[in-house]
């Protein structure tokens, strides 16, 4: 029902829905390729995110790590320079006093207080005002040595850090360390390589992996590892992550069934078209071979009425003579309708099954010589002349004797339609040896020839080269078709070489006989 109703469109409303499918098709999957790439540049920018996110922890680490360097060393360096004044008058006095001078010349008065006696209420207020001075006292020479102390490392680590190598600053290890951890923070556990590079891009020290041709690349990502050094002393971490590409993409991989099934619809589609083409030009090809067979089968049948009118006609004077000649033209235009009614039924044979061949060896310039014989008379009757080069040493061949002879009279039976009126009509028929013991029958004409692009489907059936639903020509379009299944039935092969205005020449290669 479905069939019917595609061959039943027009070729405009077949083109409409082609076009309506074709724009779906494009659409769907314009938007899964955009759904597609804004995942992929999501993914991409959350990973960039994460890593940048990443090495700016790693840079804080190191900054921290390097002020806990300091404060350790210098603290410690200060500490023991610090000499006792004198010792105090016992625990409610609040401790013991010292005179510390810092190596950058900061000189401060403190109490350390290792424990503070609370004020008895039998003092005075003179000596409470007194103690009262002398625990703000302590209070602010704490607070003078605690400041003092952090000016001392702030300027140890501003004068000293440039001067250090970064190795010793951020040593591998470390580094390494601390990028694990803190991609490990940010979801990112991707293998990765890294190098630390001066301000030149020259590498400071690399992992094994790390390749300087990869730097560039949008894999590789660029962190200042201390960030307030000078400029002139600043140094990079660069880190490359060689599975980013699939990291990215790993992330679109459940599209790619989607894609594939849209391919496959997209490829059914086309593939329906094609055949809704096809089956349109087919049920056009069967319509005009309809009318054609309809105009053939008309003229026999209209002469045989005609004569069996005469013969039922009591007042038509039947002599012998005209008995002879009506029986004449029914005998031929039965013969003609049979003709015509066997080239259906044998196309009509080919479509079901493979043929039942009556196999035999014939010495193929024999039949070819029979056929030219008999053929002879109608080329003459147009005016025209036919030679014979049966040059071919061995001509024996494994055919079916019934089926080659038509093969060879459908092949010039066409050469006869399709001849030119204003030249005399030449046909030239050769056989001759090949190699690998094949036989080349070859048919020549001079007549109008055939088109380059009607070439590929002159063997197509229903077929008929520059007639369309002419009736000067006459056939059904099923000659050549039947040539070309009979050829290969055979186990040979054919092929047509054509001019315009020139003529064709068909050439059958047969297999030869092995005995």
């Amino acid at each position: 029902m479905i069939r019917v109703e595609i061959l039943g469109m027009k070729k405009s409303i077949i083109w409409f829905l082609t076009i309506i499918m074709a724009l779906t098709f494009a659409g769907l999957l314009y938007i899964q390729i955009m759904y597609m790439k804004n995942m992929v540049r999501m993914r991409d920018d959350q990973f960039a995110e994460g890593v940048k996110r990443s090495l700016y922890s790693v840079s804080n680490l190191l900054e921290q790590e390097e002020a806990r360097y300091y404060l350790e060393n210098d603290v410690e360096s200060i500490e023991s320079s610090a000499l006792p004044a004198y010792p105090g008058a016992g625990s409610n006095l609040g401790g013991v006093r010292y005179s510390v001078t810092t190596t950058e010349g900061l000189s401060s008065d403190f109490t350390f207080t290792g424990e503070i006696t609370a004020l008895s209420p039998m003092l005075s207020a003179e000596a409470k005002k007194q103690r009262y001075n002398s625990m703000q006292e302590q209070v602010r020479n704490q607070y003078v040595y605690q400041r003092g102390l952090l000016n001392e490392v702030i300027l140890s680590i501003i004068s000293q850090s440039g001067n250090r190598d970064i190795e010793a600053r951020a040593d591998s290890s470390t580094v390494s360390m601390f990028l694990t951890m803190e991609l490990a923070n940010n979801g990112i556990t991707l293998p990765f390589e890294f190098a630390v590079v001066n301000r030149m891009g020259v590498p400071v020290y690399k992992t094994s992996g790390y390749n300087t041709e990869n730097s560039d690349s949008g894999n590789t990502f660029v962190q200042a590892l201390f960030p307030n050094d000078t400029k002139n002393a600043m140094n990079y971490i660069k880190v490359y992550f060689p599975d980013k590409n699939d990291y990215i993409f790993s992330s679109v991989k459940f599209m790619f069934p989607s894609f594939l099934f849209t391919f496959i619809l997209l490829i059914v589609f086309l593939y329906t078209i094609i055949v809704a083409f096809k089956q349109k030009k087919l049920t056009e090809m069967k319509n005009d071979f309809i009318n054609n067979m309809t105009h053939e089968f008309k003229t026999p049948i209209s002469t045989i009425s005609l004569a069996a009118q005469m013969l039922n006609d009591s007042s038509v004077r039947k002599s012998p003579k005209m008995l002879e000649h009506i029986s004449t033209v029914i005998n031929d235009e039965t013969k003609r309708l049979r003709f015509q009614v066997e080239k259906v039924l044998q196309m009509s044979m080919f479509d079901r099954q493979k043929a039942t061949l009556r196999l035999q060896d014939v010495n193929a310039n024999e039949v070819i010589a029979s056929i030219v014989h008999t053929f002879k008379i109608k080329v003459e009757k147009y005016g025209g002349t036919i030679a014979t080069e049966l040059y071919a040493e061995n001509a024996i061949v494994n055919v079916d004797e019934m089926h080659f002879t038509n093969v060879i009279f459908n092949l010039l039976d066409n050469a006869v339609k399709y001849r030119r009126e204003d030249v005399p009509l030449k046909l030239e028929v050769a056989t001759k040896d090949i190699a690998d013991k094949k036989l080349e029958i070859i048919i020549k004409d001079n007549g109008i020839g055939i088109k380059k692009e009607d070439l590929k489907k002159i063997f197509e059936k229903f077929y008929r080269v520059s007639t369309g639903n002419r009736h000067d020509v006459k056939g059904f379009g099923l000659g050549l078709a039947y040539v070309h299944k009979m050829v290969h039935e055979l186990h040979g092969d054919i092929r047509v070489e054509s001019e315009i205005n020139v003529g064709t020449k068909f050439i059958i290669i047969l297999p030869l006989t092995q005995n």
